[in-house]
């Protein structure tokens, strides 16, 4: 019994072996070891593992290892998932929002440098790269809000996680630059726990 599992396990990847549905103005091809995916928001390319495969029929995108070693189903699971990302990128395209919680706190951009006000005794500059698509907003009795898209998933989160850096939300008023969607644990000051 523990044989025949182990041999379903290696058998199979849950994740690699999903075939990807390409939709219509997407293509994917792969020329050596490079998976290129073009679509309507632009195009991607990935450099997989030689181990692996991609093949194309019926819009729909097959991945496919070599054999079924460790590593190779690692990577099986891990490049479809990549690629699924990349296929959405092209297709839909990816929106984060950052908001800026704080008195004071300020953000705008010319093209692609954006100008943050965090409370620091001098502003931080940055430069955003041209995959990035932003915008600021600065409204009265509102938040600041930093808006970023991007067909590139990983490439929007790092650039996410930099601007984050800068001022990361504290537990207990709750200021800093967080997610718009993200719920910050707050913690009680020390005058709430005096008062109990």
């Amino acid at each position: 019994m523990l044989c025949l599992l182990i041999e379903e396990e290696r058998s199979m990847s849950r994740i690699g072996n999903l075939p990807i549905t390409i939709p219509s103005g997407v293509s994917i091809t792969q020329k050596d070891s490079v998976v290129t995916v073009k679509g309507p928001k632009g195009e991607l390319t990935q450099e997989i593992n030689p181990n692996i495969t991609v093949s194309v029929e019926n819009n729909q995108c097959h991945v496919a290892r070599a054999n079924d070693e460790k590593q190779n189903r690692a990577l099986h699971g891990l490049y479809r998932s990549l690629i699924q990302n990349m296929v959405t990128g092209v297709s839909k395209g990816y929106q984060k929002t950052l908001e800026l919680v704080g008195v004071g706190y300020r953000v705008s951009n010319q093209g692609q440098l954006l100008e943050l006000s965090l409370g620091y005794t001098h502003n931080i500059y940055m430069s955003l790269p041209a995959e990035i698509k932003v915008e600021t907003k600065m409204e009265r009795n509102k938040n600041p809000l930093i808006i970023l898209e991007s067909a590139d998933k990983q490439l929007i989160g790092q650039v996410c996680a930099k601007i984050r850096s800068f001022r990361k939300p504290e537990p207990y008023k709750g200021k800093g630059v967080k997610f718009l969607d993200e719920v910050v644990r707050r913690k009680a000051g020390k005058s709430a726990v005096k008062g109990k």
